[in-house]
């Protein structure tokens, strides 16, 4: 039996209130919306709540959304354009509360440390792809964050698999531009990696459970009780803004009173006009109940949120202090922690003019910022040694292969997308000179040989010949549209 569509399934629950259709939708994009969510608020609570709100909204709207949707049409760019919008309201809402904060109490910013990869994409990823045209988010959405082949993508877009496989090429090239302008330089094949590897992180287990059955639940009672579960399903959002009035408007306690009596009001006048739904009242009374809880829970917020303004003088104090003692005892550290990085750096650099077999021509383009990189920590085993002279080749060969990256889009312009038999062939095409020595290193082999896919990557690429330190070097290898590393074979495959 074929698997229905999001369509077919969307439709199903807005014409006959097929509610395991609906859960069925949410299973199997619950995943997406989450880490979309979790991407860009960064806290698993509000990722959570942000979540709910979309499938929420999603059987809310259900009825009129059913009617634009063709039989193939994915789900997908919906739920993500509303996990967006909820999360730029949440982003701007925290950014409003960290505002009102700073005036309170002073800041002071730690140093701060180079992030790893994926750190420098995620804060700007959802913005980037904000960006991009439907068809290209869609594509990525499917490829990255669905993990779908291009036979699958095909089929949701409509296209052939080649078409597909284009499209998403496309997209992720867009999408690089798009984090290029804003502060992530990075290359289509890095681009790609990093977003197979991190895109899509499996959402917390039961999730999906969770989110059908409130988004159900909020849209099956009927629209006098409105009113009384949307303050019952109250988002992490909802409870800070009603945390923040407790902490300056008085009187709150009596709203908070007068808002308890309102719902069970409310309740009992559902109880009297819709007997046979048993169930959901049942559900109602039980969130009533969480309310009461919740409310309880602010107004010991609220008291603590007293405290805390009665502390502020003395915890002023303390900054002052512990500023002073830093601008006091700073200098010395800072002093002693360079000595010793500058010390282990040159170390390194002795070690390894004791063992010239161990040096490559590329080295030559290595920097004050490549040798401290790689002496950032003690090194003392044999082990340390030959690991860090590896780390320090592989700094050379990606210095190395930039420019050979440059002088081959160079070269491939001039020859009609022709790839080079010879890298001598790139030497005209090189901005400043390079040494043949350096050249001899690598070779022109096809694809195959690597074990990657011509049809994704192209018949020909460069590559490392081979390695100083079998057991720790990578090979290096540059295609027409970005570099990446492979492990050598083993002495017994070659």
């Amino acid at each position: 039996m074929l698997e229905q569509t999001d369509a077919q399934l969307l439709r199903d629950y807005a014409e006959h209130r097929n509610e395991a259709a609906f859960r069925e939708l949410v299973s199997r994009h619950a995943d997406v919306v989450y880490a979309s969510a979790l991407r860009q608020v960064s806290s698993p609570d509000l990722a959570h709540d942000i979540a709910q709100s979309v499938f929420t909204d999603l059987a809310r709207k259900a009825q009129p959304l059913a009617g634009t949707l063709t039989g193939e049409t994915s789900l997908l760019g919906w739920l993500y354009r509303s996990t967006r919008f909820l999360a730029l309201n949440q982003l701007r809402d925290d950014r409003r509360r960290q505002a009102r904060e700073r005036h309170a109490m002073q800041h002071f910013d730690p140093a701060s440390e180079t992030a790893p990869e994926w750190e420098r994409v995620q804060p700007v990823l959802d913005e980037a792809m904000a960006d991009l045209s439907d068809e290209d988010r869609d594509a990525l959405l499917l490829r990255f964050f669905k993990s779908h082949d291009f036979r699958a993508i095909g089929a949701a877009l409509g296209v052939s698999d080649d078409a597909a496989q284009k499209r998403v090429s496309r997209a992720l090239e867009r999408l690089r531009t798009q984090l290029t302008s804003r502060g992530v330089t990075t290359t289509a094949v890095a681009l790609s990696t990093v977003l197979s590897t991190n895109a899509a992180p499996v959402a917390p287990a039961g999730l999906a459970t969770t989110l059908s059955t409130t988004a159900l639940a909020g849209t099956s009672l009927a629209t006098t009780a409105t009113t009384a579960i949307q303050t019952i399903a109250m988002t992490t959002l909802q409870k800070t803004i009603v945390a923040t009035a407790l902490a300056v408007v008085a009187g709150a306690g009596i709203y908070e009173a007068r808002q308890a009596s309102n719902l069970r009001n409310q309740v009992e006048t559902l109880q009297q006009q819709q007997m046979p739904l048993v169930d959901q009242l049942n559900l109602v009374n039980q969130a009533l109940h969480v309310a009461t809880n919740q409310i309880a829970g602010l107004r010991e917020e609220n008291e603590q949120l007293k405290r805390s303004a009665y502390e502020l003088p003395k915890l002023r104090g303390d900054l002052t202090r512990l500023k002073n003692e830093l601008q006091e005892r700073s200098p010395a550290s800072i002093n002693f922690e360079a000595a010793s990085w500058l010390g282990r750096a040159n170390h390194l650099k002795e070690a390894l003019d004791q063992k010239p077999d161990a040096k490559i021509p590329e080295m030559e383009l290595l920097t004050t910022k490549d040798w401290l990189n790689v002496s950032q920590n003690l090194i003392e085993t044999e082990d340390d040694y030959r690991r860090a002279f590896s780390k320090l080749r592989s700094h050379a060969e990606n210095s190395f292969l930039s420019k050979v990256q440059g002088a081959l889009t160079k070269f491939l312009e001039s020859n009609k997308e022709e790839f080079p038999t010879d890298l001598s062939k790139l030497k005209p095409f090189f901005e400043s000179p390079v040494s043949e020595a350096m050249l001899e290193r690598y070779e022109v082999v096809p694809t195959t040989s690597l074990r990657l896919k011509p049809s994704e990557y192209g018949d020909w690429l460069i590559a490392l010949k081979y390695p100083i330190d079998q057991e720790y070097d990578q090979r290096w290898y540059i295609l027409t549209n970005g570099m990446g590393t492979v492990l050598f074979p083993k002495k017994d495959q070659k």
